[in-house]
């Protein structure tokens, strides 16, 4: 690897990933999105978007024999999570391909779960990044609808839909699922204890008839404000964070 590159560590080293050091880097967005599949040994779950593949390595560790599919369409990172799936010894398949144009064998398949990480902002309602990577990451040309629809659409029977975004977006979000999937779950992310939530976690299933549930707030940070540069995340985001624990929705 050249100097372009970092590897950087996972869940306390038991993942490595490869990423630019410039541009879109993973951070704890997808750590945190991987810790809320609710997935079993032999179940199958498809990634769009799944830029160096950190969100599919971290489940692929904490879930032994699930089998991960990972849709990217940037040449460089597609590239750099096939190499982290080979350096973390993971069953995790990467597919090159812009999700509005899944290749045929894919779009054949159905999978027990669908995780996303869509751009945060929308496109038509912010400046380009001079960074490609970081644009497309963050922003992108493919409206958050269309991420749904094409993630929808690849679910089996009974499976489930999860995806992490901003708080403003929600209305969006639960918008696009009106009708198409049920038994709907939302988690807020906030920095600390009263402050307003800027991420939330959502899960949604395929044929579910549960009644829409506004789960506990996933507080980050302990105290109310930030005390110099030690660690303070709170006890139950370390351990997802290190140990590589499982985020449960609603609770």
């Amino acid at each position: 690897m050249t100097e372009e590159f970092s590897c950087d560590d996972f869940l306390g080293g038991r993942v490595r990933a490869f990423q630019p050091r410039r541009g879109y880097r993973a951070g704890v967005d997808p750590v945190l999105l991987a810790a809320s599949i609710d997935a079993r040994p032999g179940q199958s779950i498809l990634e769009l978007g799944c830029g160096v593949g950190v969100a599919s390595l971290c489940l692929a560790n904490r879930v032994p024999g699930v089998s991960v599919t990972g849709v990217e369409m940037q040449p460089v990172y597609a590239a750099l999570a096939m190499l982290n799936a080979k350096e973390n010894n993971a069953a995790f398949h990467v597919v090159e391909a812009d999700l509005r144009k899944l290749p045929h064998e894919l779009r054949q398949r159905r999978f027990d779960h669908v995780m996303m990480n869509p751009p945060y902002f929308d496109r038509t309602a912010g400046t380009k990044s001079k960074d490609t990577g970081r644009d497309v990451a963050l922003g992108g040309d493919t409206p958050l609808a269309d991420w749904l629809d094409i993630g929808i659409r690849r679910l089996g029977p009974r499976a489930y839909l999860s995806l992490i975004q901003r708080t403003e977006r929600l209305p969006e979000v639960l918008a696009a699922l009106d009708g198409r999937l049920g038994s709907i779950v939302v988690k807020p992310i906030a920095g600390r204890e009263e402050r307003a939530p800027e991420l939330f976690l959502l899960r949604a299933r395929q044929e579910g008839r549960a009644a829409f549930q506004m789960a506990p707030t996933l507080v980050m940070h302990e105290g109310a404000t930030h005390q110099g540069d030690k660690e303070s995340y709170t006890p139950l985001v370390t351990r997802i964070l290190r140990s590589g624990a499982e985020l449960p929705v609603t609770s």
